[in-house]
């Protein structure tokens, strides 16, 4: 059972609700889950619990309103974007205080985030006017070759919790730009930017049905009835590479369109030649940026053995200077990790460790409570050798390995069923180029540990996932070659 006009939690002064959003209406729902603010455990807000039927509802809704939106012309469509965009703006500060307090990361960073996912946005209302399609003779003559494009159709949208605001303008701008009306699913952890996002969208003006947002404690369950369902045309994720197999072998029935944007294993190579400063200011922000958990993070820190013992003094006593702590705290640079269940995947994750030998250089604790704070640790492995050297780590915990040459860092760096993103640090263009060619990986960062750009296209190969958001491309994901073969009397025309 719904009912209409769900509450509204007040988070640092920001009104943001708390319901489901359906057909442009916004319901509550008599069961309800706790968001918990991982920097010192407190309940900041009970979401409404979607269930499979809501979902199917959402969807509904965008079905029915999946014919109008994608006839809207490119002009108005735009106009509209540029509304959205000017609203996300004068609401920047209630978007950074929000993912503060559900995900913990400081402000500063989420910020940062914000300004990038408005980036995104506006990438996107730049590119509506902007797509263009072919027009060519018939190879035998007497027709013409007519390419364009068409909204692939209802989309399911399921961001995750690390980055709430950027997945959610990242995939929904795409989606809604291209002309296709969207379900969004937020993450259990963090619905409230969401749902943000999804009352500004409602602000501007967008179409009762073009948008749909479904918070639940049963993401499993909802998906699952979503993706089961043959109206739907095209599925988004962001998260792990095990659910994004999931989906794809449950988008497999109803052959639905899917891009994935799956875990890391991100290699961070630093050569002989390297600048050794700035690659120890790019690693510690690869590494610790949201505490850790970022798929693009430097998970595995791979060291030519001319300059290890120099590059991991200084990392290490940079990793010592690093504060943990509430993200309101303008001098915090290292918030808490998500949740209890995380901070304790991570203690385990770090006994893993030693138990097969290695060496522990800072951190390794748990900080003491409330919030789930852990340390950021230093660690070191004897050989590379081992079941642990392409685990994920999503944590605040950096690994180094030291190699002998640079073809054992591409070698090493290669060995991994992931192929997001790689880093390689060298003061030689013509090695950078050679070594960037070589790294099976869908990005590579050059001498700098952050890539996201609205311009350019994220995303990976082999078990990392299929697509790419952003760039030229981003919006191609969420649109359809069409081909029209146009019979054309060329002598009539003469007449």
């Amino acid at each position: 059972m719904t009912q209409t006009n769900p509450p509204v939690a007040d988070l640092r002064g920001h009104a943001v609700k708390t319901g489901l959003f359906i057909a442009g209406a916004w319901e509550d729902t008599q069961k309800k889950y706790a968001v918990t603010n991982p920097a010192d455990e407190s309940t900041i807000a009970h979401m409404s619990d979607g269930t499979p039927a809501d979902a199917l509802r959402a969807l509904d809704a965008s079905v029915a309103a999946s014919h109008d939106w994608r006839f809207w012309a490119p002009r108005a469509r735009a106009d509209l974007f540029h509304r959205t965009h000017a609203l996300l703006m004068e609401r920047a500060d209630a978007f950074a205080d929000v993912m503060v307090l559900e995900s913990g990361k400081p402000r500063a960073e989420a910020m940062a985030e914000f300004n990038l996912s408005a980036g995104f946005f506006l990438w996107y209302t730049e590119q509506i006017a902007h797509l263009h399609g072919t027009y060519a003779e018939g190879s035998p003559g007497g027709y013409r070759v007519i390419e364009t494009h068409q909204p692939v159709g209802p989309s399911f949208l399921v961001t995750p919790w690390n980055f709430p605001m950027l997945m959610s303008a990242r995939k929904a701008g795409a989606a809604l730009a291209a002309g296709c009306t969207v379900v969004m699913k937020s993450a259990r952890e963090t619905p409230l930017t969401a749902a943000l996002f999804v009352q500004t969208l409602q602000d501007a003006g967008f179409p009762a049905g073009v948008v749909n947002l479904i918070h639940t404690s049963t993401s499993g369950d909802v998906s699952a009835a979503v993706m089961a369902d043959s109206r739907l045309r095209k599925v988004s994720f962001t998260g792990s590479t095990g659910v994004g197999s999931t989906l794809l072998s449950q988008a497999s029935e109803h052959i639905i369109n899917a891009s994935m944007e799956l875990g890391g294993d991100g290699p961070f190579i630093v050569l002989d030649d390297a600048d050794v400063d700035l690659a120890v200011d790019q690693a510690i922000i690869c590494k610790f940026r949201n505490a850790g958990q970022a798929c693009v993070a430097a998970n595995r820190i791979i060291l030519h053995s001319a300059i290890a013992k120099e590059f991991t003094e200084k990392f290490v006593a940079k990793t010592k200077e690093l504060k943990v702590g509430d993200g309101f705290d303008s001098s915090v640079v290292v918030g808490p990790v998500i949740s209890a269940k995380q901070r304790d995947r991570v203690v385990g994750l770090l006994a893993s460790f030693q138990k097969e030998g290695a060496q522990l250089l800072t951190g390794g604790n748990v900080v003491d409570g409330p919030g789930y704070f852990f340390e950021p640790t230093v660690v070191t492995f004897p050989n590379l050798k081992h079941e642990f050297c392409n685990e994920e780590l999503f944590a605040p915990v950096a690994a180094i390995y030291e190699v002998g040459s640079t073809a054992e860092a591409l070698e090493f760096a290669n060995d991994t069923h992931f192929g997001l993103s790689a880093y390689v640090f060298t003061g030689d263009l013509s090695r950078a180029v050679t070594i960037a060619e070589r790294l099976d990986f869908g990005m590579v960062g050059v001498n700098r540990g952050i890539m996201a750009d609205p311009a350019a296209p994220f995303g990976g190969v082999k078990a990392s996932g299929l697509g790419r958001e952003g760039g030229h491309d981003g919006i191609y994901e969420f649109l359809e070659r069409k081909y029209v073969a146009l019979t054309v009397n060329e002598k009539a025309g003469l007449l």
